[in-house]
């Protein structure tokens, strides 16, 4: 692994952490749009495991491959970013969905079934599943996916310096993973299931499918739609958010002695 010059070889480096670039790709795959190649991700990678091999110094004090791990993640990252990773018209059906399951909701006090939402949307149940099926990659975004350079984590550069002293931002942010475990805590069983299966077990779409007894695709479906839930609940509670500060804004009224 070390030229005759006695540093290291970033040939033989490459070609040992090559299978990483692939692996971090299809791992990221689940989480993307279907039109998204597995191959653009795996160029990215490639020239995020180059960068990792420059900036690498080994007396930084980690080991190279949790380090060219974050690096490989951010380059495709930014590769997606370069894009528009979901298309419009993805986009547009996704918030109708949620417009539906916001409307619904609020009519009923709970979360409506798939047959209601395909209902108020004018849908068949099968066109509706096919909605649910090409939004995969429409939603939310794990902290570390925006990391920053030199494994700077989404907190370091959003909750640092003069935020960091402001009681009520530091709060609002409790407030909003306390609505994020809410939302999750509200979603039919077999979403959060799924949910659960994904993101705490880390299973992939077919083990899931395995483990429920559904297809992949059934799993994809219902994770879309378990994500334009949460969706609507976060939306729902940055809206109340405003309206406390609006509020909190109001001059009090004189006091008559």
């Amino acid at each position: 692994m070390y030229t005759a010059q006695g540093a290291p070889d970033k040939d033989d480096l490459v070609r040992q952490h090559a299978q990483l670039v692939k692996r971090l790709a299809f791992q990221l795959m689940a989480k993307l749009p279907a039109s998204v190649q597995a191959d653009d991700l795996i160029q990215n990678g490639m020239i995020g495991l180059l960068d990792a091999l420059n900036r690498f110094e080994e007396g930084m004090g980690a080991q190279f491959e949790t380090y060219a791990v974050q690096r490989i993640r951010g380059a495709m990252l930014d590769g997606l970013r370069d894009n528009d990773w979901v298309p419009r018209g993805v986009r547009r059906e996704m918030r109708r969905v949620e417009a539906a399951i916001h409307k619904l909701e609020h009519e009923q006090g709970r979360p409506p079934s798939e047959g209601e939402l395909a209902s108020a949307l004018g849908m068949a149940i099968g066109e509706y599943q096919k909605v649910l099926q090409e939004a995969r990659g429409h939603q939310l975004i794990y902290l570390e996916d925006l990391a920053g350079d030199q494994d700077e984590s989404y907190l370091d550069r959003n909750c640092a310096g003069p935020a960091l002293s402001d009681p009520a931002t530091f709060l609002e942010d409790i407030d909003t993973r306390r609505a994020l475990v809410r939302g999750i805590e509200e979603l039919p069983e077999r979403e959060r299931t799924v949910m659960a299966l994904y993101y705490d077990e880390e299973l992939n779409l077919k083990e899931i499918g395995e483990v429920l007894g559904v297809t992949e695709s059934r799993v994809c479906q219902l994770h879309s739609q378990a994500v334009a839930r949460l969706r609507v609940a976060m939306q729902l509670n940055d809206g109340i958010a405003v309206e406390k500060k609006r509020r909190g804004r109001r001059p009090k009224s004189p006091q008559v002695s």
